[in-house]
């Protein structure tokens, strides 16, 4: 992402009864992402309906912003509000709480479903935020999901909604919907990659020791994420520059400079750290980009170009390289254990 590039106005709403932990694990790793992209990437508010709301643990939040008039973003930079989850048992009256997500609803259909159909916001929720959205009608027709304790309740209330189980988010055009608590933070994370790139996401989820992150629809590692699960600062340096730009001509030498340790120790790091070595790291970024290419429509040589293999012959020998490495790697893991 340009440094040059405004920030987007994300606004985090916050109702009586807001899980802490939905709420900080959207706003967190955008705080990171701040830090992490070289310039201000995300302009965060926190609103809700009242200026203090009670919270899910014995805290109240207090000083929030009014709901917005005028959510402030663009066709070419759209506004994000991020409806978090919210607990019915708390402290907060039934009436109070009511007369909040009333008011909460009728704002998201007055000013965010005007702002989705103009393209000039986006709308992430987490957990039981999809009810509230579900309420206002903003996932009519479309695909989502939510915690798995509410996904009923989702599909009898709001039958035009197109409910899908078992799943950590769903996207679907301008709206994301995840199953809620940790995998806010799947989300966040996802969301990040799209604005400021993979490399960013990665330095964030590496800075909150999250490197197992999981995609929505699928309950395997991100192919850009894989072989991350480790906490050697070299070989992460490394993996960095590569994701900053997986289609550069990378030899053992440029992503040791990169690493700052010599081509040597660096083989011996990545073995030991990662499970591979680097250039077969490079090749499993780029067959998870071709993947991606795919199935997003693209022709085999137009996927491999994307991907920065020189041809696509190049690109299945690194494919089926990959696939022929794992029955070796299951049998050492099993060896060693």
């Amino acid at each position: 992402m340009p440094a040059a590039a405004p920030a987007t106005p994300v606004w985090l709403v916050a109702t009586p009864g807001v899980l802490l932990l939905d709420l900080a694990g959207m706003a967190e790793p955008l705080r990171l992402a701040n830090r992490f992209s070289g310039g201000k990437a995300f302009e965060l508010q926190i609103a809700g309906p009242a200026a203090a709301v009670q919270s899910s643990l014995p805290v109240q939040l207090a000083g929030l912003s009014a709901l917005p008039a005028q959510l402030g973003g663009s066709r070419d930079n759209p506004a994000w509000v991020v409806l978090s989850g919210a607990t019915a048992q708390s402290d907060v009256p039934a009436s109070q709480r009511n007369a909040a997500e009333g008011a909460t609803v009728d704002w998201l259909k007055t000013v965010v479903a005007p702002a989705l159909s103009a393209r000039t916001a986006r709308l992430w929720t987490v957990c039981s935020g999809a009810l509230l959205a579900a309420r206002a009608g903003l996932l009519n027709g479309r695909q989502c999901t939510t915690h798995h304790e509410l996904i009923d309740q989702l599909k009898k209330n709001h039958p035009a909604a197109e409910v899908q189980d078992n799943r950590i988010f769903v996207m679907d055009g301008p709206v994301a919907t995840s199953a809620g608590v940790t995998s806010g933070v799947d989300l966040a994370l996802a969301a990040i990659g799209e604005r400021c790139g993979q490399a960013v996401a990665s330095q964030v989820a590496r800075d909150m020791v999250v490197y197992w992150r999981r995609a929505g629809g699928d309950p395997q590692l991100s192919p850009l994420l894989d072989h991350r699960n480790h906490l050697h600062p070299a070989v992460h340096r490394a993996q960095d520059a590569i994701l900053a730009d997986p289609t550069a001509d990378w030899s053992v030498e440029s992503m040791a400079a990169a690493a700052h340790v010599s081509s040597r120790h660096l083989r011996r790091l990545f073995q030991d750290n990662a499970g591979l070595n680097p250039l077969a790291y490079v090749h499993s970024v780029r067959v998870g980009l071709a993947k991606q290419a795919l199935a997003a429509g693209a022709s085999v040589e137009e996927a491999a170009r994307q991907a920065g293999f020189g041809s696509a012959q190049q690109m299945r020998r690194a494919w089926k390289g990959m696939e022929d490495s794992l029955p070796r790697a299951a049998k050492a893991a099993a060896k060693r254990g």
